[in-house]
């Protein structure tokens, strides 16, 4: 539910949507969310000083409740 509801948030930032794409793997740490971009929209997503990640994760923080997310960011070139 977070990989889906963090995807949608991010296909309306960007221009390009079709290339978004959220993988959540479990790690040590609690649950990691991988989102890849296409390269031109990777300012888009971080935002000016990291505010737009910052509110991101923010928002995914509140709806995971107790548990540990991470929100990592990531260009598609870096597959």
């Amino acid at each position: 539910m977070l990989a889906e509801a963090l995807e949608h948030l991010v296909r309306g930032i960007v221009d390009s949507p079709d290339d978004v794409t959220v993988r959540s793997r479990n790690t040590r740490r609690g649950e990691l969310l991988e989102v890849r971009v296409n390269p031109e929209d990777l300012g888009r997503v971080i935002g000016r000083n990291g505010r737009t990640a910052k509110a991101l994760r923010s928002v995914i923080g509140a709806l995971s409740g107790k548990g540990s997310v991470r929100v990592d960011v990531i260009e598609t070139d870096q597959r």
